[in-house]
């Protein structure tokens, strides 16, 4: 079975505010000297910022159960340094007027310097899944026939409603944001590797592309490790939602890989379209459906890709199809932060999050 892997990006918030706090440097040092997840912990552009990136893993469960502690460990160094974890495509608030602080490194300077404003907007927050790949060809068959699915995967991640302290009319406000940096969207179709590694190499010292690294497609080929790489989720209230998410994009790699042929092609117009409307919709309404190109009920497209997939999870069959069911009965994240809001204000926001931090 292939092995996955999860990066996932938090905002350290003061708890009174919900704003926040220039402070993930604390947390971070506090975490550097712990023996199981120091090496695991980085900075991320904005001084507010915590990664974590997971060991590989084929075991679902043993993937869930990392994640698990190692959240256990950065909510225990956060709450101790006064602050609390977000784990939100963006923060609930944030000062209208003020830039956000980078963290140290020349690389982050050299982006904030060409992104001018446009750094106070960045303050988002994602989940990365790595599948592994049998070879950058497989990668690249699997990535040009996974686009039509983009939509329905973003919708699926949807954690990002608010923004200011408002409810933006989005269930992904960080993908909206996101759409404005100089690469970003759905990746074209390519005719092979060569292919790829010229046009990437092509964007490089345009705009905000000051290397490989700052593609900011929703899936790409990972410059670091054997894996296609999915860009495309919030950054997730639980472990669990994680995990679902990551063990729909391993059986979705595989299903592609495995197929006798290639899955109908999405105009890019069409394409891009689709997922702006997945940002503002999430599940709640329609999806672009890969099969017909036509937008059609969420559960409808959610069970075209059950469909699609399930014969490729393997032992995780029924592990996907109840993360998918479970989405959908209780909702994104940000149904449940929607829900948590209109239920008891901000209080009961922060005990959401809360709660699920430790």
């Amino acid at each position: 079975m292939r092995k996955f892997g999860i990066e996932e990006e938090a905002v350290l918030v003061d708890p009174a505010s919900l704003r926040p706090a220039q402070d993930a440097n604390v947390v971070i040092a506090a975490l550097r000297g712990t023996p199981e997840f120091g090496e695991r912990v980085t900075t991320e552009f904005l001084n507010a910022q915590i990664e974590y990136a997971t060991e590989p893993h084929e075991s679902a469960t043993a993937a869930l159960e990392e994640l698990t502690l190692a959240r256990l460990a950065v909510d225990t160094a956060a709450f101790d340094a006064g602050l609390a974890p977000w784990r939100a495509g963006t923060p609930f608030d944030t000062p209208p007027l003020q830039q956000p602080q980078l963290a140290p490194g020349e690389r982050y300077e050299r982006v904030a310097d060409l992104v001018g404003w446009l750094r106070h907007g960045h303050q988002i927050n994602a989940t990365h899944v790595h599948v592994e790949i049998a070879s950058r060809d497989e990668g690249i068959r699997v990535m040009n026939a996974a686009r039509p699915w983009l939509p329905a995967l973003l919708a699926l991640g949807a954690n990002s409603p608010h923004w200011q302290g408002l409810d933006t009319g989005f269930a992904s406000w960080r993908s909206i944001h996101h759409r404005r940096w100089a690469t970003t969207g759905a990746p074209p179709e390519f005719v092979d590797v060569a292919d790829y590694d010229a046009r990437l190499a092509a964007l490089v010292g345009l705009g905000l592309t000051v290397d490989v690294g700052t593609v900011g497609w929703l899936v790409r080929l990972s410059e670091r490790y054997p894996t296609i790489e999915f860009r495309i989720f919030d950054a997730q209230l639980t472990a669990t939602d994680a995990v679902d998410l990551a063990l729909v994009c391993r059986s979705l790699v595989s299903a592609l890989a495995e197929a006798d042929r290639a899955t109908a092609s999405v105009p890019p117009e069409r394409l891009d379209a689709a997922l702006w409307h997945a940002a503002r919709d999430g599940l709640e309404g329609e999806l672009l459906h890969p099969a017909t190109g036509a937008l059609a009920p969420a559960r409808d497209v959610l069970d075209a890709l059950l469909a699609l997939i399930l014969p490729a999870s393997g032992g995780d069959a029924d592990a996907v199809r109840a993360g998918v069911e479970r989405m959908l009965r209780i909702g994104t994240g940000a149904r449940r932060q929607r829900a948590a809001l209109a239920e008891g204000g901000t209080a009961r926001l922060r005990r959401l999050h809360l709660a699920n931090a430790m």
